[in-house]
């Protein structure tokens, strides 16, 4: 992994330190739904504060395209933010500029600016050099606690830290060390699952965990393609993809400790609708009219059995269309058996950690990663940008 300074090891007394956030946070007009990348900010935030610096904010929301858009504001989180700190949080009217520029300066010890949403430029994602300088004229030093961000290279995860000495924020740190030990001798037996719509959102989890993981369950509308491999019939069930993607993962597995285990039952429907009739059937025996919508009870049955032997578990992806009933008891059950594991449990961001807040289950898991792209970038191995950008 990548050698990296942390806020532990710079001097931020006095100092006005540029942070960047994940406030991509879900709104419902001026509220803010779901406080959770909030919250997981605030200890950097504090830290910062009670080393006597001044702190300077900067994030995303939602896809503005490179145009201001007030739907785009980030407002709500800075008032958000300015209940959970429990202190004035300023709101800058933009993120660049002579005016913003000012009240960065005038900042004080103790004092958080939030900037406003750095996706209004286009040369954000462009990671536009000028437009990163600009960034980090308004700061002394650089962290990065936006773990869900670091697999983009953009101005403010990865350009800002030409300019400015760069830390990592308790955040970032928490992620990377958590992730980290996923890959490096996890306690066996490492079960992994993985849910989700389509195998190419994880083939290279697959590939850079066979060999690693003592057992692979896959769940969701990604477990078809791999059964039709099989030679079964799937019906209308879905099938994202090349066919030859899961019959190397197969290949790859085989003479390996991985097993990869598939669905033995679903519970089918003949349309994706809230409550449509549906019935538990054998893969051996979906209809050509119907689909798969969840994992069948068997298959519940088992994939719990195995979590509960588990020392080490890694889960991203729902196990059915757990966005509607009863198609999401596969997901919730599995969610349960990880909760209950007494395994270093790890979920991978996503609808795997909605699952697990609706069901009230998040406090029982060892980590839950605030990065769904990132976390699984990681997982297959690949450098990050926003904590390259950090290394030594």
């Amino acid at each position: 992994m990548n050698k990296f300074n942390t806020i532990r090891d710079i001097d931020v007394k006095g100092k006005r330190v540029l942070v960047r956030v994940d406030f991509n946070v879900p709104l419902d007009g001026e509220k803010v739904t779901d406080d959770t990348r909030i919250r997981a900010a605030l200890p950097t935030i504090e830290a910062l504060l009670k080393e006597g610096a001044s702190v300077i904010l900067m994030s995303h929301l939602g896809r503005p395209k490179g145009k201001k858009d007030p739907k785009y504001s980030l407002k709500p989180a800075a008032a958000r933010l300015a209940e959970l700190l429990g202190r004035e949080v300023k709101m800058a009217p933009d993120c660049i500029g002579e005016e913003v520029a000012n009240m960065a300066k005038e900042l004080k010890a103790g004092d958080v600016l939030l900037l406003e949403n750095v996706r209004f430029y286009a040369q954000e994602t462009d990671n536009d050099e000028a437009f990163a300088k600009e960034l980090a004229s308004l700061g002394e030093v650089y962290v990065n606690d936006a773990f869900g961000s670091a697999h983009r290279a953009h101005a403010s995860t990865t350009g800002i830290a030409k300019f400015l000495p760069a830390a990592a924020g308790l955040l970032m740190e928490r992620e990377l060390s958590e992730l980290g030990k996923l890959l490096d001798n996890p306690a066996e037996p490492f079960v992994v699952l993985l849910g989700g719509a389509k195998v190419s959102d994880k083939i290279g989890v697959m590939q850079n965990l066979i060999g690693k993981a003592d057992y692979i369950l896959v769940g969701g509308g990604m477990a078809f393609p791999f059964l039709k491999v099989r030679g079964l019939e799937i019906g209308k069930s879905l099938c994202d993809g090349d066919l030859e993607v899961p019959k190397s993962i197969l290949a790859k597995a085989e003479g390996t400790k991985t097993q990869i285990l598939l669905p033995i039952d679903v519970v089918a429907a003949a349309e994706l609708a809230e409550n449509a009739p549906n019935e538990n059937i054998d893969v051996e025996n979906i209809p050509a009219d119907k689909m798969g919508l969840d994992i069948g009870p068997k298959t519940v049955a088992k994939f719990q059995d195995i979590i509960a032997q588990a020392k080490t578990i890694f889960w991203n992806g729902p196990m059915g269309v757990f966005e509607k009933k009863p198609f999401d008891l596969g997901t919730r059950r599995v969610a349960q058996a990880v909760a209950d594991s007494q395994a270093r449990s790890v979920v991978g961001g996503g609808d795997s950690v909605a699952a697990l807040t609706q069901a009230g289950l998040a406090p029982k898991i060892t980590h839950v990663s605030t990065g769904g792209g990132a976390s699984l970038e990681f997982v297959e191995g690949r450098q990050l940008p926003g904590v390259v950008a950090l290394s030594k």
